[in-house]
């Protein structure tokens, strides 16, 4: 299914403050826009998870029974559907986060591949909050891979820039995974841009015959960098957590808007969109062998 393309949907962000941007929260909420963008073409919907109580909608959860309330949610909205959950924790300790994937067991997980000194400053100059540092070394790498190979949870290697590329050709020759699905994650500050002109070189330094996808960080600018995407063949991805504007600069209202344009990039590229069907057969094929 070489011309076709999958769409994700990354519904909500870590931090983002539901009193500040619509994202949503609640499972009821979070069911509600995977479907809006399960009807644009989604049929892999990146899950984070946030805390329930009066004013912690902002803040992130690792509730293994919270998660599995909002996954059967979103699954009951949208017959199908594959879930994508997220695992990224800045420092090494991820206990939490090894139960709760292991209480849910997912179609797909983040991956975090490599550790990046997440920067960025204010117009001032001053840093926008403390430097620190998103610690991924490769025994914390080995441990999450552990679970899930396990629970035959196909990893998803985000990659937030060109050495931590490669290094997931390095696990590969290795044999701690014997897949990889790439994500590209640019537009991070003091990650890989976001630029189409860099795509062709990733795409080069990534393992051969591995699916990949660019997550995109950023403004209305993003949208130039995803029809790159669909052209250069990389499935496509977007919502809420990566982006807040659609194409036209407006902001998006929902999650729904946001996979209707991403969409067009597909068909723009002469690609069609895979159906919830071909998607989970695609990632049946990606399992651990």
């Amino acid at each position: 299914m070489a011309d076709k393309v999958t769409l994700t949907c990354a519904l909500t962000g870590v931090l983002t403050d539901p009193n500040q941007h619509n994202v949503p929260v609640t499972p009821e909420q979070m069911a509600a826009e995977a479907r809006a963008a399960y009807d644009q073409g989604a049929t892999i919907m990146h899950c984070h998870y946030r805390q329930q109580g009066e004013g912690k909608g902002h803040l992130p959860s690792w509730d293994g029974a919270l998660a599995k309330e909002i996954n059967d949610a979103i699954r009951e909205a949208c017959p199908g559907v594959v879930i994508n959950m997220t695992t990224g924790v800045v420092g090494r300790e991820q206990g939490d986060v090894l139960k709760y994937l292991a209480h849910n067991k997912p179609e797909m997980a983040a991956m975090n591949a490599g550790s990046l000194n997440y920067l960025k400053t204010r117009k001032d100059g001053s840093w926008a909050w403390p430097p620190m540092v998103f610690l991924n070394p490769v025994d914390k790498i080995t441990e999450i891979l552990a679970v899930m190979k396990d629970h035959t949870i196909v990893p998803e290697f985000e990659c937030f820039d060109v050495g931590i590329v490669r290094s997931v050709g390095l696990y590969l020759e290795n044999g701690m995974v014997a897949h990889a699905d790439y994500n590209f994650v640019m537009g991070v500050a003091s990650g890989m841009p976001c630029d189409a002109d860099l795509l062709p070189l990733l795409v080069k330094y990534k393992h051969p015959d591995s699916p990949w996808q660019a997550t995109l960080i950023g403004r209305a600018d993003v949208w130039p960098v995803h029809q790159r995407v669909a052209e250069l063949g990389g499935n496509l991805r977007t919502g809420l957590e990566d982006c807040f504007y659609l194409p036209s600069g407006d902001k998006a209202r929902s999650n729904g808007e946001m996979i209707e344009a991403l969409a067009n990039c597909a068909r723009n590229a002469g690609r069609e969109i895979t159906t919830p069907e071909e998607t989970r057969a695609i990632i049946k094929s990606q399992a651990w062998h």
